[in-house]
């Protein structure tokens, strides 16, 4: 696989920085040729990862990177990063309709579903990083 392009980081420290993140991860899919679903789905995950690290988190950060394979698809990689309370029970935090907040409680399980591969690390008082990464299996040719 080649080398990534530069990480794009945007901080989360308001909701005006959650819209930042959704046009990040926009151009970042467009530029790698991603189809309209795929881009729409990218953009979804963001969405919800974004909300979440402001509002369980206390805010923190996002960081996009793209790796294009020559030949190869794109694979569109992002890591939501908060220093928040960390998630106690992550099983029941990935269930649908579980919440803290009072939400509907799909934004976690949401993004799994979306996203090509997932990773969460996380803990009681250690913050959480959540990992996302889309492939562009359906490029629109450039």
């Amino acid at each position: 696989m080649s080398a990534p392009r530069a990480a794009h980081e945007v901080r989360i420290a308001a909701e005006r920085d959650i819209v930042q993140v959704r046009q990040v991860v926009r151009e970042l899919a467009l530029s790698a040729g991603f189809s309209l679903v795929a881009q729409t789905k990218t953009v979804t995950a963001a969405s919800e990862l974004a909300r979440n690290t402001l509002m369980y988190g206390g805010g923190g950060t996002a960081t996009a990177t793209l790796d294009e394979a020559p030949g190869g698809p794109a694979r569109l990689r992002i890591t939501f990063r908060d220093a928040g309370p960390g998630i106690s029970d992550v099983d029941l935090a990935l269930q649908d309709g579980y919440s803290t907040g009072g939400g509907l409680g799909l934004g976690l399980s949401g993004a799994r579903r979306l996203a090509d591969e997932f990773g969460i690390e996380t803990g009681p008082g250690a913050g959480t990083a959540v990992t996302v990464v889309f492939i562009a299996r359906e490029a629109v040719r450039r």
